[in-house]
């Protein structure tokens, strides 16, 4: 239950378009919600939406992805096992700064006399665009108009184009280009989630230098020994004279154009940007080498290029990861534009987070902000790889083989906490665990079966068997034994296994015995595994041989996998007849959530731990997101009785439960919940429904809204790899469209209230189920059935 009612910004200040993000008007109200609006970045790379003039601003940021510094964490009581080294994602160098003067008066937009103002977020083109029409004290009328980006196709680069032309008089025009060191790191010491300061300067003078237009900086951070090099060059277009100068040290660089400017004759600066980047394998001058060599591609190739380059890349992830909607023009149609605009943008803000993220995860703000300190966190698998796995499943082979490659300092991880197998960290950025809370944090064991849940599910709807039988068979067998260990066989639940002192999704609940989440979620890991196992050994037996090899795999330890998964404890209330969260829940006072203040959400930040954990409140989705996930496994009248139970319990403390929500609403057939519900998460960053949209994105919750259509609307299920649809299209649309990519094919889906649509658009033949009635398609053939209507939700039965 959404607690927050105000959705600010208000609606106007983004006019509905439904391919871009459009300010109208200087909001200094709104600058610190705007810088996440309009970050731009690939994945790699990211820019807060900060002016190029550098002012004013709330959090400067530029942020590279995994690019971090470390620090001891201090305990006031430390005791074995606890984690021992914090990571914070670092604010690197800011290169975007382009200052004008005109007259020798700063362009500043706080006392700038605006006659037009236009910032365009383009969703097609993957620019930011900015047209200002300035009139200076002294008369003078100064047209600005800048694009910039953040390359899509080359991983390294960002571009800004910066034009100003003064049109009605002459007059002396200096543009300064700049590269800029030290910048802050966020600090919020009274809000858990936000990052750390630093105590020392991270940052280490390596080389630098600047030559004509080209500017070079390089650093080595002190304690995490990374390394970056920064280098900006520069290309001026104008019929007016000019000079230039330069200059670097080892925090600031500029290039400084001085133009007498004509009136009407534009001057355009092309500024290309390089950042390169080490965790220690490469010099400062090798990399600084590698900046040349970008910044000279960028030359060869110049910003016309960059942009239709930028253009393609996104014409292709549209035409797989678009979803249209179309409002019904008898309701309210201006809603359904909102909610098509805002859906585009967090599909947008997934892919700027996640499309050149190779050897990398995606942090929980993408690369958009420093809170979360830029760690990995079980988002990825369970929200956001869905999304990927059908639209751009070469992103989500990337991830998952990134969790892999942690799967050594998992091994050590298990052994510091006394399992065996391996524990896959909380939250991390360079795979050690960085939780220093190990109640909400390590406790959460789930994160296993978790990132095993994405992997199958991956391996299931792209049938990359190379994947599954290397690095994901690897990762089931140290997850499957860290289960098997870490749970046990109770008497006292006739001989069921059990697993203890643990924490579920549910943070505001923690360290519990038989969390029902995490014990359904493990049974699915320890089932798979012993399932890869076996079909390895008898269809595979150079893959299986290989797996022995390297995880000293036993004949028979899949047998024991299978017979405790078979064996799993789920909690279940027969009087209730509900899954109780744990096996303590239902004996703990319910949190009387409409007697606590608004002003007191979220309740981390107003109450103790304790007086929280006494009570039944929820602060996201744990036994309902089961119920989504493992479907398959809960009755209709289970679903039913969960839902009613859990959902007056849950704050919407946290971005990850609305999107669920809407979900399980759509299934069980409460449309009024699931549209409401879809409507917080689809526009939780746009309305800053939490109202913390000015510390970075929420990348999760986006890739829940694309769940929210796709799982919820279209009614969506792939157990065991089936692909089946029950549509449940609410009134306010007249229809929807969608692309899946399955194995390798296209399918494209057309839903409205009466019908459905499916066409095989590339492939060669393909199985689904709709309502039950089991259709295949051949490649170029569309298959049209009826659709029936959704159930009446129990309760409601005039």
């Amino acid at each position: 239950m959404i607690r927050h009612e105000t959705l600010n910004p208000p609606p106007h200040i983004y006019p509905v378009n439904p391919w871009k993000i459009i300010e109208t008007a200087f909001y200094p109200r709104f600058l610190a919600q705007t810088e996440t609006i309009f970050s731009v970045g690939n994945g790699y790379l990211g820019f807060r939406g900060n002016f190029e003039e550098g002012r004013p601003t709330v959090q400067n940021g530029t942020f590279i992805n995994g690019f971090h510094e470390t620090w001891p964490i201090v305990y006031g009581e430390t005791a074995f096992g606890f984690a021992q080294t914090g990571q914070t994602m670092l604010n690197v160098p800011d290169a975007k700064v382009v200052k004008l003067y005109v007259d020798d008066e700063p362009f500043y937009l706080p006392t700038a006399m605006l006659q037009i103002y236009e910032r365009t977020l383009d969703m097609q083109s993957g620019t930011l665009d900015r047209e200002v029409l300035w009139e200076t004290p002294s008369g003078k009328r100064v047209l600005i108009e800048s694009r910039r980006l953040v390359s899509l196709s080359q991983r390294h680069l960002a571009a800004i184009s910066f034009q100003v032309t003064v049109l009605n008089d002459h007059a002396p025009v200096v543009i300064c280009s700049e590269i800029v060191g030290d910048q802050p790191n966020q600090s919020g010491d009274k809000d858990p989630r936000q990052s750390k300061g630093f105590i020392h300067n991270p940052w280490i003078t390596e080389d630098h230098y600047g030559r004509k237009n080209r500017l070079m900086l390089s650093h080595r951070v002190k304690n995490s020994g990374m390394v970056l090099a920064c280098g900006a060059d520069h290309h001026i277009e104008t019929e007016c004279e000019y000079s230039r100068s330069s200059s670097c040290d080892g925090v600031y660089g500029k290039v400084e154009f001085s133009v007498d400017a004509r009136m009407g004759k534009p001057i355009q600066i092309f500024k290309y940007v390089a950042y390169h980047t080490s965790r220690g394998g490469a010099s400062p001058q090798e990399l600084c080498e590698r900046c040349e060599r970008t910044l000279d591609r960028a030359l060869k190739l110049g910003f016309s290029s960059l942009v239709k380059e930028q253009r393609t890349f996104l014409d292709d992830f549209w035409q797989r990861a678009d979803i249209e909607i179309e409002g019904d023009p008898e309701k309210n149609t201006r809603s359904a534009g909102e909610m098509q605009q805002a859906l585009r943008w967090n599909l947008f803000q997934i892919l700027q987070a996640c499309a050149r993220a190779e050897g990398t995860g995606i942090p929980a703000k993408g690369l958009t902000g420093q809170t979360y300190e830029g760690h990995y966190f079980w988002d990825t698998e369970i929200y956001v790889l869905p999304f990927l796995t059908y639209t751009t499943p070469r992103i989500a082979r990337n991830l998952l083989r990134f969790r892999h490659s942690m799967l050594d300092r998992a091994r050590k991880r298990a052994r510091e906490v006394n399992q065996v197998g391996a524990l896959f960290p909380w939250r991390t950025i360079n795979g050690e665990e960085a939780s220093a809370y190990y109640a909400a944090g390590t406790a959460q064991y789930h994160i296993n079966a978790d990132i095993m849940f994405a992997l199958r599910k991956y391996a299931e709807i792209t049938d990359d068997k190379s994947l599954l039988f290397n690095e994901g068979a690897e990762m089931l067998v140290e997850t499957a034994r860290l289960w098997l260990d870490l749970g046990f066989y109770s008497e006292r639940q006739g001989g069921c296994f059990c697993i203890h002192s643990v924490t579920g999704p549910d943070e505001y609940t923690t360290v519990v015995n038989n969390n029902a989440f995490t014990n359904l979620m493990a049974r699915e890991n320890l089932w798979h595994a012993a399932q890869t196992v076996q079909f390895m050994r008898e269809n595979f037996a150079e893959h299986y041989a290989n797996l022995v090899h390297r995880t000293g795999l036993a004949e028979k330890e899949d047998q024991h996998w299978q017979e405790a998964a078979d064996r799993m404890f789920i909690p279940y209330d027969e009087e209730l007849r509900i899954h109780p969260q744990d096996d303590s829940f239902l004996d703990r006072e319910v949190w009387d959530l409409k007697k606590t203040p608004k002003s007191h959400f979220p309740l981390l930040l107003y109450y103790h731990p304790l007086v929280i954990y006494r009570h039944q409140v929820i602060k996201q989705a744990d036994v309902v997101l089961a119920m989504f996930l493992l479907g398959d496994e809960f009755t209709r009248e289970q679903k039913h009785r969960n839902f009613d139970y859990y959902d007056p319990l849950t704050t919407g403390d946290s971005s990850l439960s609305a999107c669920i929500q809407a979900i399980v609403a759509a299934e069980i057939g409460d449309e009024e919940k699931a549209v409401k519900y879809a409507r917080y998460a689809v526009l939780m960053d746009l309305a800053d429904v939490g109202g913390n949209v000015k510390d970075g994105c929420h990348i999760a919750s986006m890739g829940g809204t694309w769940m929210v259509a796709v799982y919820g609307f279209a009614g969506m299920r792939d157990f065991g790899g089936n692909i089946s649809f029950d549509p449940r299209l609410p009134e306010m649309l007249k229809s929807m469209r969608f692309a899946l990519t399955l194995r390798g094919q296209r399918l494209e889906v057309k839903i409205t209230h009466e019908k459905t649509q499916y066409t095989l658009g590339g492939g060669d033949r393909l199985q689904v189920t709709h309502q039950g009635e089991e259709l295949t398609l051949s490649i170029g053939e569309t298959i049209e059935r009826p659709n029936r209507p959704p159930p009446i939700p129990e309760g409601h039965e005039k």
